[in-house]
């Protein structure tokens, strides 16, 4: 014998199934921003949310030139403090006859470098650059008026965010240099 079911009790199971599986499909959007929300919360819980970067630029060093080379290396180390990453993208400095560039030193199989130009860097908040010849670093043209040991370079490092920073780099003896 065929069971006569109720047209009304038929549509109300549907409209509970349906209404079931929809709270199921909205659960997983509402759960991942729940989680993006704590996230965030927490990142403004600890002061750093929305600060700038914070350039701080030290240990300014440049490789006295050899005789003859119309190009050195300088080095600096470059400490963002702030809560947003920044970018170097330009250098200069007044006592330089031509651009400085800034450049990628890679090594090859057999103890082989070579240098490629970059338009940028960036240093991520909280984090450092430390410039050295196995990594980037600067190439400076060499003025006609020959530096000496000890000579201080003035440089103005643009940051992309941050906006300038002059830093003095002092020449010295790429043999007694420390520049890792």
């Amino acid at each position: 014998m065929k069971r006569i079911t109720d047209p009304l009790s038929t549509l109300k199971r549907l409209d509970r199934r349906r209404l079931r599986d929809g709270a199921l499909t909205a659960l997983v959007p509402v759960a991942a921003c729940s989680v993006a929300l704590a996230g965030l919360t927490a990142w403004v819980g600890t002061g750093r949310a929305g600060s700038p970067a914070v350039i701080r630029v030290t240990e300014g060093k440049v490789l006295l030139p050899s005789d003859g080379v119309p190009e050195t290396a300088a080095f600096f180390h470059i400490a963002n403090e702030g809560g947003s990453a920044d970018s170097l993208v330009r250098i200069t400095a007044r006592d330089v006859p031509g651009e400085i560039t800034l450049s990628r030193h890679r090594m090859q199989q057999g103890n082989a470098a070579y240098r490629s130009t970059i338009d940028s860097v960036s240093v991520a908040a909280g984090d450092s650059l430390a410039m050295s010849p196995s990594g980037v670093d600067l190439t400076v043209p060499v003025p006609s008026d020959q530096w000496r040991s000890g000579d201080l370079v003035p440089f103005t490092l643009e940051f992309r965010r941050s906006g300038r920073v002059k830093v003095l780099a002092v020449v010295v003896r790429p043999d007694s240099a420390s520049l890792t």
